[in-house]
């Protein structure tokens, strides 16, 4: 990491009560920069819980601690609407007689020491069922949208308060590879049979589902396009809020479920960022693959959309993308092969498409069902 990310990295670990301090002078250029890449991580309002608690000779320029104040208030308006929403679907799902479950964003959320602090984009909420009886649920009760074709969920109607909804009939997109996806998904099911009630109204995966299925996202992600610093806090404090037996669990399946590897550059990447205690570590960390990812987070910001070869022409862009999954590859050979072989695929099944468009990005095509 370079001094200025040295620095917006030691701003998260005082925000996140890591350590006891910030000691760092910034100049008002480099207040700025730390201010665009928290935009970027989509993490202004866990920075901001430090920036507020920051001695007078350690704080950003005023305009740009009034600015951060405003963005920190409008996230924590927002993060009320997303438990009120979540709270709403899982009341009208138990009237359905159905089980459901919180996944992700919101479950995140209210582990954080400020649990309106984390930005919130969706409502991932697991519906039981399977994905024929979900599916004809939501159409007949006219809430299904959109295309049918994810392998693990559907989008529901949007409703006043303009918050997108994923309804996930499997627990996880999981992995490229469909045997270690077997696995996976066996176990997902597995632990999704107790589910815990919390305060804020809705349901949430044990943290042995947690750990595992969000491991896995992060992987599923680092292989399509980019993964951001705020999916790895998100695993921090997962990892953080668990307990002993908890993590040993997750920490004995790993290897079998396939996530061995990522686990192993999670667990570096953490220890880098997070002086990530001995304690928590789920298995030996790998530095090799730790700095790939490490790299991948930092350059690409959330979910890697700005990565700067997302900004390439369409051709060049599609060129890179294809030898990207190679240096991807050794970061876990079967995962990556399977990706190719999928993403190959789904290239030569969108000829017709591209054709039809006069395009050769799948970005640049208008939606179609």
């Amino acid at each position: 990491m370079d001094v200025l990310k040295d620095k917006f990295v030691a701003l998260l670990r005082f925000s996140l009560g890591v350590d006891a301090d910030f000691c760092f002078r910034l100049t008002p250029e480099e207040w700025e920069s730390v201010y665009g890449l928290a935009e970027k991580q989509l993490m202004l309002g866990i920075l901001y819980g430090g920036v507020s608690r920051l001695q007078a000779e350690f704080r950003p320029p005023r305009e740009i601690a009034f600015q951060w104040a405003s963005d920190a208030e409008s996230t924590r308006g927002l993060n009320q609407k997303f438990y009120d929403e979540a709270a709403r679907l899982t009341r009208f799902v138990d009237a359905e007689g159905r089980r459901s479950a919180i996944l992700k964003g919101p479950a995140n959320a209210r582990l954080y020491p400020d649990r309106f602090a984390r930005q919130l984009g969706d409502i991932d909420i697991w519906v039981d069922g399977g994905k024929k009886d979900v599916i004809d649920w939501l159409r007949q009760k006219k809430l299904l949208e959109g295309s049918e074709k994810s392998s693990h969920h559907v989008h529901m109607v949007s409703n006043e308060k303009g918050i997108s909804v994923e309804v996930h009939f499997r627990p996880s997109s999981g992995f490229f590879n469909p045997f270690l996806n077997a696995r996976l998904q066996k176990y997902l099911r597995e632990e999704l049979v107790d589910l815990l009630p919390v305060p804020e109204g809705f349901n949430v995966p044990s943290a042995m589902f947690a750990l595992v299925m969000q491991l896995a996202h992060i992987e599923r992600h680092l292989l399509t396009g980019g993964v951001g610093l705020r999916q790895i806090t998100d695993y921090f404090i997962l990892l953080r809020s668990a307990t002993p037996e908890e993590r040993d669990y997750v920490a004995s399946r790993l290897k079998y479920l396939g996530l061995g590897v990522m686990g192993g550059a999670m667990m570096w990447v953490l220890q880098k960022i997070f002086a990530l205690d001995a304690s928590l570590l789920l298995c030996r960390p790998d530095a090799r693959r730790g700095h790939l990812l490490l790299d991948e987070v930092l350059a690409g910001g959330n979910f890697g959309n700005y990565a700067a070869w997302q900004q390439y022409r369409a051709l060049r862009r599609i060129c890179y993308k294809r030898m990207r999954a190679f240096r991807i590859m050794a970061f876990h050979w079967s995962e990556g092969v399977f990706f190719a072989f999928f993403d190959w695929k789904r290239i030569f099944l969108s000829i017709p498409l591209r054709i039809r468009y006069r395009t050769l990005s799948l970005r640049d095509m208008p939606p179609h069902n």
